[in-house]
């Protein structure tokens, strides 16, 4: 988090620290803790620890850092707000040590819980300062995977590659094409027609709007140009040489695809026109969702006769077997998430107890006086807690630390490399189940009902698509 410009560094900090403390982002503040520092006061308490740095070690910052924060965000419906701004607390614990003060803030204003996470570049002692070091962001990707995994939450597996990229390449195909697109658009047009010769092709982009100055180097003005393109700056396929190749037959044009063009159509159930229209939509949206149904019911016969799925029975049987394969790696995924939350809890109990067994012998030779108690209740309690856990689980001899933790990482290899599959068996039984619901409701089929003498009728959908009245 950097000073901006014209701001001292207190309004900066009261600024990041404020909109990460929104009470209405964060249930008037009923999801925000901290670490060493008040939330209300947190602002001024790292100025004065920045203060305090330079009258210890009397350096001056020789850059704009005041403070950083870590986002850390959950898939919707998996975690409570109240869970997620623990887990947030446990990773700011973890990562810093316990050597910087920090703000946990949940926010809960959108659809996915996230947390900010705000922490003082200043350690706690006012005598060193935060280095972000090269891969930090990785290091604290990896450890907040680690703490959701030990909480039973998903995490993303294959993250993308942040790439630096211009706004209009982020937006692809929704980019303003620029004055070399719109050339690019003209030529591809032009040349569809076929001209005779190079000057017949000159003479169409002028009708076409485009002023042609000639010369050594040919360019195009046009009046919502400010400046004029020359051809030799389109790139390959579209400079002089290259379109008089093309106009002599010796080389074919190929228009140019713009970058990042959006992903291929997704495969969606076909819409009850009639019940939409009961329910009170109008003509316009019956005329939309008639030429959504025809691109659908294209695209299901395309997949039915990729794969081989022109007969009902097959695609049914066929949809059966991915479900059930689907259900068979979710329940091995779940049962290994399970097994790995509960060797974290009894790591957590085994470390507890042999922490604390010196206490707690303490206070049984104490005859378990109140007054020990009172000065050990927290240890004792954890204690108690441990021993309890035990019992519960018919422990007479305790595992290793070392055995849980191998039994933890064979279960998160495990779980790491039917992840893979997984995702496969979801796509594919996800596909199956939209293009089978499409072709019972071709069918005139109830999507819900299993009749079997539907089933053993076997009808072959390309033809009953093909004679299907839209």
């Amino acid at each position: 988090m950097h000073q901006n410009k014209g701001k001292t560094i207190a309004q900066c900090l009261t600024a990041r620290t404020d909109y990460a403390m929104n009470p209405d982002k964060t249930k008037e503040h009923e999801l925000i803790s901290a670490y060493e520092c008040d939330p209300h006061t947190a602002d001024a308490e790292f100025l004065f620890a920045k203060r305090q740095y330079k009258a210890i070690t009397g350096r001056e910052q020789n850059h704009d850092v005041i403070a950083y924060q870590i986002r850390q965000s959950f898939k919707p419906g998996e975690v409570t707000p109240e869970e997620a701004n623990r887990i947030g607390y446990e990773l700011a614990e973890r990562f810093l040590k316990g050597k910087h003060a920090f703000l946990v803030c949940t926010h809960v204003d959108k659809n996915h819980i996230h947390s900010h996470i705000i922490f003082n570049s200043t350690s706690l002692d006012c005598r060193r300062k935060f280095r972000d070091f090269l891969g930090s962001g990785r290091a604290v990707a990896r450890l907040s995977d680690i703490i959701c995994l030990e909480h039973g939450l998903s995490i993303i597996e294959q993250p993308r590659r942040y790439t630096h990229s211009t706004y209009d390449r982020w937006l692809g195909e929704n980019a303003k094409p620029s004055n070399r697109d719109l050339v690019r658009k003209a030529i591809d047009d032009i040349l569809a027609q076929k001209p005779a010769d190079f000057a017949a092709f000159l003479d169409l982009l002028e009708k076409s709007g485009f002023s042609v100055k000639r010369g050594n180097r040919i360019a195009l003005t046009h009046p919502d140009f400010k400046k004029a393109v020359r051809l030799r700056s389109l790139g390959d396929g579209y400079t002089e040489d290259d379109i008089r190749a093309v106009l002599s037959g010796e080389k074919q044009h190929t228009p140019r695809k713009r970058k990042n063009a959006p992903a291929p159509r997704k495969d969606s159930l076909l819409i009850d026109i009639e019940a939409k229209l009961r329910e009170g939509k109008g003509a316009g949206y019956a005329r939309w969702a008639k030429v959504h149904n025809l691109k659908q019911m294209a695209q299901t016969v395309n997949y039915l006769r990729e794969h081989g799925l022109l007969n009902y029975v097959d695609l049914k049987q066929k949809s059966a077997d991915a479900s059930a394969h689907y259900s068979a790696l979710s329940e091995r995924i779940k049962s290994a998430e399970k097994r790995m939350a509960e060797l974290a809890v009894l790591k957590t109990h085994i470390i507890n107890y042999a922490k604390t067994r010196e206490v707690y012998a303490g206070y049984r030779k104490a005859g378990y006086a109140k007054d020990y108690l009172c000065e050990h209740e927290g240890d004792i309690l954890l204690h108690r807690a441990a021993k309890h856990a035990f019992d519960a689980l018919g422990l007479k001899k305790l595992p290793t630390v070392k055995v849980l933790q191998a039994e933890y990482a064979e279960l998160l290899a495990e779980k790491k490399a039917a992840y893979a599959e997984y995702r496969e068996a979801r796509d594919e039984m996800r596909a199956l189940a939209i293009h089978r619901a499409n072709v019972e409701q071709i069918l005139g089929m109830a999507p819900t009902r299993e009749d079997e003498s539907i089933v053993k009728a076997e009808h072959p959908v390309s033809d009953d698509v093909r004679h299907m009245q839209f």
